[in-house]
């Protein structure tokens, strides 16, 4: 409840302030400018990041790793590249921070920590980060499979029909 309050409330106020603020001492048309251009620079700085990511992702893929760390860190650049796009200077500041490399890395390293990133290959399930879940289980411990058997009733009701078929030639 406190992060929605923050996101919603107070940092539009904070944001607007600032941009009353700015445009104040410089203008307001040069305010506005301002606000463009760190949106063109950082859509700029986006699309150059996201393709980076996604051929090192491309790249771990095609190596039969799972690319946990490119996925990570393109939500995170998913994240700055909105950011960027929404007015104001403080969206903005951290949204360059989601597109820079290190604090990027940074950020999808803590995520990891944090996750439980597991994938499917041809030798079977195997887990790159994380590895359990809040209470200190496997995502795919015994307690998830259920032994049983099963066959198909449309077989048995055919079979049954087929023989009613034959008993009465």
């Amino acid at each position: 409840m406190g992060f929605l309050f923050v996101a919603f409330i107070v940092l539009p106020i904070v944001e607007m302030v600032i941009l009353i603020k700015v445009g104040g001492i410089i203008g307001a048309l040069s305010t506005i400018g301002l606000v463009l251009l760190t949106a063109v620079v950082g859509a700029a700085l986006l699309r150059q990041q996201g393709l980076a990511t996604l051929f090192r992702a491309n790249q771990r893929i095609n190596s039969g790793e799972l690319p946990a760390r490119e996925v990570a860190e393109g939500l995170i650049l998913a994240v700055g590249g909105a950011l960027l796009l929404t007015p104001g200077f403080v969206t903005d500041a951290v949204g360059f921070l989601c597109l820079l490399p290190p604090t990027r890395r940074w950020l999808a390293s803590h995520a990891l920590k944090r996750m439980v990133v597991a994938g499917a290959s041809r030798s079977g399930f195997h887990f790159t980060a994380g590895g359990q879940d809040p209470f200190g289980r496997s995502p795919f411990s015994r307690d998830d499979i259920i032994e049983g058997e099963y066959r198909r009733q449309e077989d048995d009701t055919k079979s049954s029909e087929d023989r009613d078929a034959l008993e009465k030639k």
